[in-house]
């Protein structure tokens, strides 16, 4: 199985940027495709953004469109999520996630329960 750790969280002004990390140890890390969810208190948990093993297909939220990118360095087991032009409204713990593929699938999902593994999540506070 694989641990994943985030880091990068914090609190911004509405229109900056932030960079999220997840760092994963354990299975070869490009044996996995990896998401972003994100929580906001009260709120169900939702996704983000994905990405497959190899980093060629990406998907994002329709609300993050443009505005966060995500990506991956299989050679540092690291997958990121950059996120500019926030707003109040992204406010919430971004939480990673990576889901086991076999073979050479390039699978990505939006999912949640598609994910067997998950980090403890980063909290992300935008002020307006």
């Amino acid at each position: 199985q694989v641990q994943l750790v985030e880091s990068g969280g914090g609190l911004v002004q509405a229109g900056g940027s932030l960079r999220l990390s997840c760092a994963a140890s354990g299975r070869p890390f490009s044996s996995y495709a990896m998401g972003w969810f994100r929580q906001a208190p009260g709120l169900e948990r939702q996704f983000v953004a994905a990405i497959s093993r190899s980093g060629g297909t990406t998907d994002s939220a329709d609300s993050v469109k443009g505005r966060f990118t995500i990506s991956r360095d299989n050679a540092k087991n690291t997958v990121y999520l950059q996120m500019n032009s926030l707003k109040p409204e992204d406010t919430a713990v971004y939480y990673c996630a990576a889901k086991r593929l076999l073979g050479n699938s390039e699978y990505v999902t939006k999912i949640l329960g598609e994910y067997a593994y998950w980090g403890q999540g980063t909290q992300v506070t935008v002020s307006s």
